[in-house]
């Protein structure tokens, strides 16, 4: 005979069995839309959607724009970021110095970008720990690295690539070296510098055969561009991708691609302001930019976006934005553009920064999330009311993007003018744990999914 405390036990056990159930199969909220999706920072919460399309973009300077740049403050004593229920978050390093762009080494060591610094730490962790048990230094003296690849892609990689902000080179690699081996190798000796932008990232397609490197604007709109017109512009057009810039924006605001020893440069896609982040989705190979669009043109235009990037695409830099929607600093520039622009895939609230992208492939975190990508909003200085500061996941169905994104990992922000974290690389360990960088606090984070 089952004793009373049996019976209640197994009751219990089938309720929280039914709760679960039900929770799983609860819809999805609502996204928030059209003005609503133009919130701040105190509307942000895990699990919170927002869907922003193209015909939600305001009149240019419907608001006056805003110099508004956070004050990092330090981090309160036992904060952590926010993330949703059954995920649990806890330092994985601290002490960096500013700490950028992260990958993961096939066998599970963290490289990171110490821009600043000059210099690409690798992180290892303790067998079965989740803190970084020591950093070591691979390579030193770099001009302000920022995306790091392996190469080939797959499990035996030879060498690390580096893009600095002027040039990628190389270094010899085999499984498991903490510190480089030989000296850099320089496999592009020449990226467009100086201005803006200085961030460079790297990424390589699935086949190995093509290099990606994304390289922002060296200004907010081209101020300094000369106008072309006539036979000059024509002549240009014809020999030029299409919305390629010239001038000092020559080979900037784009997606450069090249053999994987350098050679045969080529514009892969034109008028992306700045791709911070790169990413090659697994489920098809596409490549993906997370994007920072321009400023100065009130609260909330133009959308930052992440989007499939295609070749031969025209995303609308300087003259465009979001389709042929005119900048009017740029008007009447080049009305052939007009209708050749593409539409990104994700838009997301103006001025939140993106800087990182990466897809989800592994097995933690619940299967839902699995083809799904994160992206990191750094947070600008251009909007009277704060946004960005936080993670976010954007949703996926059948391999393509919805349009819709998630809050995921939010608290960074103190008050009105204050912050105490801001996320920049974001990467998966070989765990399947979400890694993210904080160049503000020096910390890298990890997400775990508990249960529940």
């Amino acid at each position: 005979m089952r004793s009373p405390g049996f019976a209640f036990a197994a009751t219990t056990a089938l309720a929280l069995a039914v709760a679960l159930d039900a929770a799983l199969a609860a819809p999805a909220p609502d996204p928030l839309t059209g003005a609503a999706a133009y919130s701040d920072w105190r509307a942000d919460a895990p699990g919170v959607r927002r869907k922003i399309t193209a015909a939600d973009l305001p009149a240019p300077l419907a608001s006056r724009p805003a110099a508004n740049p956070s004050r990092t403050v330090p981090r309160p004593a036992g904060a952590l970021p926010k993330v949703p229920g059954g995920f649990a978050v806890d330092v994985f390093a601290s002490g960096l110095e500013g700490p950028r762009a992260v990958r993961v080494a096939p066998n599970g060591d963290v490289f990171v970008a110490e821009s600043r610094a000059g210099r690409i730490p690798v992180l290892r962790a303790a067998d079965g720990g989740a803190a970084a048990a020591r950093k070591y230094i691979f390579a030193a003296g770099l001009d302000r690295p920022y995306g790091i690849a392996f190469y080939p892609p797959g499990p035996e990689p030879r060498y690390v690539y580096v893009a600095t902000t002027s040039k990628v080179v190389r270094f010899p690699y085999h499984d498991g070296d903490l510190e480089a081996s030989g000296s850099p190798e320089v496999v592009v000796p020449s990226l467009p510098s100086g201005g803006g932008h200085w961030t460079r990232d790297i990424a390589f397609s699935t086949d190995g055969k093509t290099m990606y490197v994304s390289v922002g604007s060296g200004s907010n709109v081209a101020e300094a561009m000369p106008r072309l017109a006539g036979a000059e512009l024509a002549s240009f057009v014809g020999s030029h991708p299409l919305g390629a810039a010239w001038g000092a924006e020559d080979g900037r605001a784009d997606v450069l691609a090249f053999d994987p020893d350098g050679r045969n440069r080529q514009i892969f896609a034109a008028g992306i302001r700045n791709c911070s982040g790169l990413a090659v989705q697994p489920d098809g190979g596409g490549l993906w930019c997370a994007v920072n669009e321009r400023d100065i043109l009130g609260d909330d235009l133009p959308p930052d976006y992440a989007t499939r990037v295609e070749r031969g695409a025209f995303y609308g830099w300087p003259w465009y934005y979001i389709g042929a929607n005119e900048d009017p600093r740029q008007k009447g520039a080049r009305p052939d553009l007009a209708g050749k622009v593409t539409v990104p895939d994700v838009l997301i609230q103006p001025h939140s920064a993106p800087l990182g992208i990466v897809f989800y492939d592994a097995a933690q975190f619940p299967s839902d999330y699995r083809g799904d990508a994160f992206v990191t909003l750094h947070g600008s200085w251009n909007r009277a009311k704060r946004t960005g500061y936080k993670v976010v996941r954007l949703l996926f169905k059948d391999g393509k993007p919805t349009g819709e994104y998630e809050d995921f990992m939010v608290g960074f922000v103190a008050d009105d003018t204050s912050v105490w974290g801001r996320p920049v690389g974001v990467a998966v360990a070989r765990d399947g744990s979400l890694l993210v960088t904080d160049d503000a606090g020096g910390v890298v984070w990890r997400v775990v999914h508990k249960g529940g």
